[in-house]
């Protein structure tokens, strides 16, 4: 019974690596590093002297016993809390992709303490474990509410998790944009810094540990049952929504009280399973213990290179972050062997509004309702003697300064929405967007590499440099998609791989105290403010120019859901199309990301939202597409502007306020298709 009750991979590793073997070669990278850090702290000896000993007239030895000590004791119980909380998840789901990182529960806890810290520090005093674990439960309610007409369907359920973490992680980052003087603190610390100044917080985790690993010896039958369908679990007088809730309960526990001691330590909760499960752990008992002593030795082993690799800039190096570097890749080699339930995603249509469709009406409705945002926009404002009318004929009104801005965030949204309905088109994926898919990040990412590593480059090379880094992600992408047969939940989770791989090197990078690091995190929120009047009409040209390029490849976007070879059949070029697609969808990331930053789900909502409205032709729906998204990214830059005056919002985070909920509310309209 148990063994059904653990989803199995399609390939086994040989029977010779077992659960055992897998932690002693994760324990010996780890004594290795170890060692290497002690050597270096300690150079003459007598190690375990001074940690349970240490002379306080000698400055290592401190450091030995108040932060050496400590930091590899919590990053034992943390990795061992995540690796235990991703396997229960797992099970109580029947989701061999789930985890703290893709339900968002730990971005949840992280915006709830985050809020906290800012607004209410006065509830911290009844425990910061409470917070966590609020925030916690509220994000993975929401996903689970949300999937529930699904079945509990894997790839609802981590689109749905997906989309509320990111929600989460922007509200946190609007949140330290506002209180600057948090800023650093907060992005270290919500990167997942291990850091230690003494035993308080290994104190803090250990017995809460402790008392979810009794509840979860208690929960091992129902756990067991929970494997099976839930009309056997009730035939066996288990109550499956209580044991559900009680399953759940424990793993939220479980990462609520690492958020509040270290912050979010990304990907251990997935990997650490998967790896168990990988070295042939099979029966349940044997898979939590393995999936806890693996999760404890992974972060044991990264966190031990990290301070090896950075010496005496270990403080300032997010753990959490270099996770994602080292997971990411292992989540990418896992991804094949997974054996998914059947998706489905392809199987899954949004009703579309009631009545007749007349696409050219419905787009001329939205050109108009565009034209007049735009002017409203540019128009209407406040200032510093409350709200006023601009006239476009006086240089001291402030048109001149609200139009480029408008302007900017129309090219920007039409940009990321056409690149959303190709690259839905493309891979066949109705969730596909820059966003999801690691384009934006991989647009990031190239702009981040290029920043720290040229000393002065102009708007060209910026261009250059985020379009290299997203067509980078992209090709990546399309390639695993190739080797996965383009199963939407496998290219969704190359594509979170991906993103979170390039996110991670962008923390790393930001957390380095550069001075860089600030403007980076500037542009990376999307914001318009400061955009110059030829900067946004290059980008309007850009955009219009893409426009007019649109119906030279819309019949290859109207073939390619057909299959190959029906599309070849028909005379596309298919490796030509896919080829000159994919550039144009890369090159439309890039630009859009360097205007509104990679934050917004623009390039996700907007083509649903055509669809939504019945433009179900390929150049229609393109069209409709980019209309809604510069309306929508419009329409964020007037409220980032004008909400918190004189604060500024970006507009990207703005975006992301309104096309999240607007995703998720398409997502539980979302039902198999007849």
């Amino acid at each position: 019974m148990a063994d059904i009750a653990i989803p199995r991979t399609r390939h086994a590793v040989p029977r010779g690596l077992g659960p055992l073997a897998l932690l002693l070669l994760l324990g010996l990278v780890g004594v290795i590093g170890t060692w290497g850090n002690l050597a270096v702290l300690l150079p003459h000896g007598g190690w375990w002297h001074a940690i349970t000993a240490p002379d306080l007239s000698q400055t290592a030895e401190l450091l030995a016993a108040y932060s050496f000590a400590p930091r590899l004791v919590m990053s034992l119980l943390a990795g061992a809390a995540l690796g235990l909380a991703g396997a229960i998840l797992q099970q109580v789901l029947r989701n061999p992709i789930a985890s703290p990182t893709t339900l968002g529960i730990e971005a949840g806890a992280n915006l709830a303490l985050s809020a906290c810290l800012i607004w209410a520090p006065h509830l911290l005093g009844f425990g910061r474990e409470w917070v966590t674990l609020a925030g916690g439960l509220v994000a993975i309610g929401a996903v689970l509410l949300l999937s529930r007409r699904s079945g509990f369907a894997p790839l609802v359920v981590i689109l749905a998790g997906m989309v509320a973490g990111l929600y989460c992680a922007s509200l946190a980052a609007l949140l330290a944009l506002f209180d600057s003087h948090y800023l650093a603190g907060l992005f270290l610390w919500g990167a997942g810094s291990l850091s230690q100044q003494g035993w308080e917080e290994p104190l803090f985790l250990a017995p809460r540990l402790a008392g979810a690993a009794l509840a979860t010896l208690l929960l091992l039958r129902p756990l067991t049952l929970l494997g099976l369908d839930d009309a056997q679990t009730r035939g066996l007088g288990l109550s499956v929504a209580a044991a559900r809730l009680g399953a759940l309960l424990v793993a939220v526990a479980l990462t609520g009280f690492v958020v509040a001691s270290v912050g979010c330590i990304g990907f251990v909760g997935l990997a650490a399973p998967a790896l168990a499960r990988l070295s042939g752990a099979r029966r349940l008992g044997v898979w939590l213990v393995a999936s806890a002593a693996t999760g404890a030795a992974l972060l044991w082993a990264t966190d031990q290179a990290v301070q090896l690799a950075a010496g005496s800039f270990a403080d300032t190096v997010p753990t959490g972050a270099v996770t994602a570097l080292f997971g990411a890749p292992l989540l990418l080699w896992i991804i094949p062997r997974l054996r998914l339930p059947p998706s489905v995603g392809a199987q899954m249509a949004v009703r579309r509004l009631s009545g007749a469709v007349h696409p050219l009406r419905r787009l001329a409705l939205l050109g108009i309702g565009l034209v007049v945002v735009l002017a409203l926009s540019a128009l209407l404002g406040p200032g510093l003697d409350g709200w006023s009318l601009a006239v476009p004929s006086d240089p001291a009104s402030l048109w001149a300064l609200r139009l480029p801005r408008a302007v900017a965030a129309l090219a920007g949204g039409t940009l990321l929405a056409i690149a959303g309905s190709v690259l839905q088109r493309l891979t066949g994926n109705p969730m596909a967007s820059p966003e999801v898919m690691g384009v934006s990040a991989g647009a990031a990412g190239g702009l981040t590499v290029a920043i720290f590593l040229l000393a002065d480059i102009g708007r060209l090379g910026q261009t250059l440099a985020a379009a290299s880094g997203a067509f980078l992600a992209l090709l990546l992408l399309l390639l695993f998609a190739r080797a996965s047969r383009a199963a939407p939940e496998r290219v969704i989770l190359v594509g979170i791989a991906i993103g979170a791989l390039l996110d991670a090197l962008v923390s790393v990078l930001m957390a380095s105290g550069d001075p860089r690091a600030m403007l980076l995190f500037n542009w990376m929120t999307g914001s318009t403010y400061g955009v110059e009047p030829l900067s946004a009409s290059v980008s309007l040209l850009a955009a219009l120019a893409l426009l007019a390029l649109l119906p030279l490849v819309s019949r290859w976007l109207a073939l390619l859901p057909l299959g190959e070879a029906t599309a070849r059949a028909l005379g596309m070029p298919l490796n030509l199309g896919r080829l000159m697609l994919l550039g144009l969808a890369a090159l439309a990331t890039a630009m859009a990301t360097l205007l509104v930053g990679p934050l917004s789900f623009v390039g996700l909502v907007a083509p649903h939202m055509a669809r939504l409205l019945g433009l179900r032709h390929s150049l229609a729906e393109l069209y409709g597409a980019a209309l809604i998204g510069a309306l929508i990214m419009v329409v964020a830059d007037f409220l980032g502007r004008s909400i918190a005056f004189p604060w500024q919002m970006p507009a990207g985070l703005v975006a992301a306020m309104i096309g999240a909920p607007v995703f998720l509310w398409l997502l539980s309209r979302k039902h198999p298709a007849a």
